[in-house]
């Protein structure tokens, strides 16, 4: 078995870009031979812009390196914001109550990064996460702002800096004999099936081993 991690934050222009490769990968390895996860990594206002002209810069860049034939909307942007946290705790909330898939957090992403609306206030997330999966408002809400979510999220971006980046996303590949790479900004498929391919590679060569040979001397 090899897990991959995806961390992420809902609103990151660069974690929207890498959506198709997250969903190509997933049905790559649909088997079961490959674990998927995916963990909140805030931004702080160190990552985020400091004007809506410089998100559109932004924009421009990375939709002509993804040769993206729409550009994102920066409509979502709010000024003197300097973290997202709400959107990130509503989809993170959205795992409690049954949501462990990617619709909640694409939902949010795809109204403030394609549709401009803004998410930075839990009313307007949990509006949008409701109506896309069909929750209770008031009982997601309320799990959002709840101190348990809060912590979760908080200690997971801890987790994502502890590997010492910055660029969302990141993925951290790992398989049962302990390898582990991490690919930060990665947003292509190829790189990290590349990774997995060897990873399951690896994990294959070590049975091959302990059938032929056995386990190593204890003395």
């Amino acid at each position: 078995m090899v897990k991959v991690t995806y961390y992420l934050e809902v609103i990151s222009s660069w974690c929207y870009w890498a959506e198709p490769a997250w969903a190509e990968l997933k049905k790559r390895y649909a088997g079961g031979s490959v674990q998927f996860d995916w963990k909140i990594a805030l931004m702080d206002e160190t990552g985020l812009p400091v004007s809506r002209e410089q998100c559109e810069w932004f924009y421009r860049r990375s939709g002509t390196i993804v040769r993206s034939p729409f550009m994102l909307n920066s409509g979502w942007y709010e000024q003197g914001v300097k973290q997202y946290a709400a959107c990130n705790f509503v989809a993170e909330a959205a795992k409690d109550l049954g949501v462990v898939d990617d619709r909640v957090r694409l939902a949010i992403a795809e109204a403030a990064l394609r549709h401009g609306k803004k998410v930075h206030a839990c009313e307007a997330a949990v509006e949008i996460a409701a109506k896309a999966v069909n929750l209770d408002p008031v009982e997601l809400k309320q799990k959002a702002q709840s101190a348990e979510i809060e912590q979760r999220c908080r200690a997971t971006t801890a987790e994502f800096y502890s590997f010492q980046v910055t660029q969302r996303p990141t993925f951290v590949i790992q398989n049962e004999i302990g390898d582990r790479a991490i690919l930060s900004g990665v947003w292509a498929a190829a790189p990290i099936a590349a990774v997995i391919d060897a990873q399951l590679g690896d994990e294959a060569a070590y049975k091959a081993w302990a059938v032929h040979v056995g386990s190593a001397p204890t003395n």
